[in-house]
């Protein structure tokens, strides 16, 4: 009897595991050129086309001293641009910022000036004329309103302001602080403080002398 025939083995080829493609020379430098490029492009510097010099500017009140300062509210009795020419007047607010009594450091003279905060724009200038009278407003004890020619325009102009305080106390505060300023203008305008060599205080008290400060 003949043996039989075994089923031939089969075997299956394995696969060798395929060896890791090592990365390509221009690949693996790539990094290393691109943190260069970003060290030479950080360390680059540009010469404006155009050098600007500083410029010095100059605020006017360079030459004075601050004798006090008092934030407040300003408010203006006039005409708005619809209104104009109708002499229908009303109360405009002009800002907020520091209301400020400067005493020139020179001729001593003293002026109420305040700004705007922020845009610094100008809108109150003048002289403490010692005529000037703080008035309450609307029987408000925290806000005073007067009269005065004012130079915040750029040109002389009779105005009617009201300053508007925090509280009643920081508006007293501030009222003697102004009537105590206008005392002392007014001997500076007679010439009690100092001799008046170059006759700038007779000029002064005759150009106030004209001043309307009181609406009629």
């Amino acid at each position: 009897m003949s043996e039989e025939a075994k089923p031939e083995e089969t075997t299956t080829p394995t696969e060798e595991p395929k060896a890791e493609e090592e990365p390509k020379e221009d690949e693996a430098a790539a990094p290393e050129e691109e943190d260069k490029v970003k060290e030479e492009e950080s360390t680059a510097t540009f010469e404006p086309v155009v050098k600007l010099e500083e410029v010095e500017v100059k605020s006017g009140e360079e030459d004075e001293e601050v004798i006090c300062s008092f934030r407040a509210k300003m408010f203006l009795y006039g005409e708005t641009l619809l209104d104009k020419g109708t002499g229908n007047k009303t109360w405009k607010e002009r800002g907020i910022g520091d209301a400020r009594i400067l005493r020139h450091r020179e001729h001593q003279r003293l002026r109420f000036l305040m700004r705007q905060e922020k845009t610094m724009k100008v809108i109150a200038n003048h002289a403490l004329d010692p005529r000037i009278q703080l008035e309450p407003n609307a029987g408000s004890d925290r806000s005073w309103v007067w009269s005065c020619y004012d130079f915040a325009e750029g040109e002389l102009e009779e105005k009617v302001f009201a300053l508007r305080f925090s509280n009643s106390d920081v508006a007293t505060e501030f009222k003697e602080k102004y009537e105590e300023c206008q005392k002392e203008m007014a001997k500076l305008l007679a010439g009690e403080d100092t001799p008046d060599e170059g006759g700038e205080v007779a000029e002064a008290a005759e150009a106030l002398g004209g001043l309307k400060t009181n609406e009629e």
